[in-house]
C-alpha cells in the first residue's frame, strides 16, 4: 500500500519530494505508460485516480497515480470515502499513489484517518518562518551540502538573509554558486556572495526592526520596498506579529528576573539560545505594555488584508500607528 500525502505552503519543496518519488517508482521508458495525474477540477478525480492505482503496471518499474492539490481531506463525500475505504487496503504492492495540496488535512475527516492509516509518507512542506533565523541558516547548510556548494559560516548568513523563506530561490541561488564554485576547493565568502546574489531584503525583519524604534520614515520605506517587490501583505504581517510576539516574551521573561537564556529561549520559543542576549538588547527600550499594545493592531491589519483592504493604504496607516506605540514613554 504505498500512499504517500504531501501538503504545505512550499511548493518548492513539494515539487523535489514528487520528483524524487517519480524516480524511484518510474521507468523512463515506461513512463507514459505508468504515470498518471489527475487536477482538481474533475470531478470524478479521486475516483477515477484510485481506479488507475488498482490497474497493474505495465513493463518496467511501477505505476505512479498523482492526485494534484486535492480537497480530499478537506472535503470527501460519502461514495468517494466508500471507494477510499475499499480500496486503499488493497492497492497492489507496485502502484504509488500520491496526494499533494498546500492545506492542512482536516484532521476530524474520515478521510483523512483512512489516508494516515495507510500512508508509507504523510507528511508536511511548511515555510519557515521568516523570523526563524537559525533554521533559515540550517536550510541554506543544508542546499549548500546537497549541491556542493562550500561556504564560510557568514556566506550562509548572508544567503539567509537575502532569500528568506523562498526555497525555489534559494536553491537558484545556489546553483549559480556551485557554477561559480566548480573546480574551486576555498569556501564561497561575503565579497563573492555580495557580488553574486542580489539582497532583495528591505525584509519584513527589517520592517520589524523599524516599527521597534519608531522610525516612521524608514518603516514606510522599507514597507514600499516590500510591497514594490510583490510581497504578499498577509506574510509580511505574519513575520511581523511572529517577532514581536518573540520580543514580547523576552522582555516578560526578563521582568519576571529570569536569566537564564536557555529558559528564556524556550519560553520565546527561539532555538538558539545565544540570540537571547541580542534580542535582549532590541526590547531595552520598549515597555511589556508597548510590545502588548502593538500585537492586536497587527491583528487588527491582518484581518483588514483578508477582508480585502487595500494593501499598500491599509499597512501605511498601521505602520505608521504601530511606530507612535514604539514611541510612547
Amino acid at each position: 500500500m504505498p500512499i504517500y500525502v504531501y501538503w504545505g505552503e512550499d511548493d518548492f519543496a513539494i515539487e523535489k519530494a514528487v520528483s524524487a518519488l517519480s524516480d524511484r517508482v518510474l521507468d523512463p521508458l515506461w513512463t507514459s505508460f505508468n504515470y498518471t495525474s489527475f487536477l482538481p477540477d474533475r470531478d470524478d478525480a479521486v475516483i477515477q485516480a484510485l481506479n488507475q492505482a488498482m490497474t497493474p503496471s505495465f513493463g518496467a518499474g511501477g505505476r505512479l497515480v498523482w492526485l494534484v492539490n486535492t480537497t480530499l481531506c478537506q472535503h470527501c463525500p460519502d461514495n468517494v470515502l466508500a471507494e477510499l475505504t475499499r480500496t486503499l487496503p488493497v492497492i497492489p504492492e507496485n502502484s504509488f499513489l500520491l496526494l499533494t495540496s498546500r492545506n492542512k488535512p482536516d484532521e476530524r475527516l474520515k478521510a483523512t484517518k483512512t489516508l494516515k492509516q495507510f500512508a508509507t509518507e504523510f507528511r508536511e512542506f511548511p515555510l519557515i518562518p521568516p523570523w526563524k533565523t537559525e533554521l533559515l541558516v540550517q536550510a541554506v547548510n543544508q542546499a549548500a551540502q546537497s549541491l556542493g556548494v562550500k561556504l564560510t559560516p557568514k556566506a550562509v548568513e548572508l544567503i539567509a538573509e537575502s532569500v528568506g523563506n523562498d526555497t525555489r530561490l534559494l536553491y537558484n541561488e545556489m546553483e549559480k554558486l556551485r557554477l561559480y564554485g566548480a573546480g574551486n576547493n576555498q569556501p564561497l565568502d561575503v565579497a563573492i556572495i555580495t557580488k553574486l546574489i542580489r539582497n532583495t531584503t528591505q525584509n519584513s525583519l527589517q520592517l520589524a526592526a523599524a516599527i521597534r524604534t519608531g522610525d516612521t520614515a524608514k518603516a514606510l520605506t522599507t514597507l514600499n520596498d516590500l510591497m514594490n517587490a510583490s510581497e504578499p501583505g498577509l506574510r509580511i504581517v505574519a513575520t511581523l506579529i511572529g517577532q514581536f510576539r518573540t520580543w514580547l516574551w523576552v522582555k516578560i521573561m526578563m521582568e519576571s528576573g529570569e536569566r537564564n537564556p536557555d529558559a528564556i529561549a524556550k519560553a520565546a520559543e527561539v532555538g538558539n539560545p545565544k540570540r537571547i542576549y541580542f534580542l535582549q538588547q532590541e526590547v531595552k527600550s520598549l515597555s511589556v505594555q508597548q510590545l502588548i499594545s502593538i500585537l492586536p493592531l497587527l491583528l487588527e491589519l491582518e484581518v483588514s488584508l483578508k477582508q480585502g483592504y487595500s494593501d499598500i493604504a491599509t499597512m501605511q496607516t498601521k505602520v505608521i500607528e504601530l511606530c507612535q506605540v514604539s514611541r510612547r514613554n
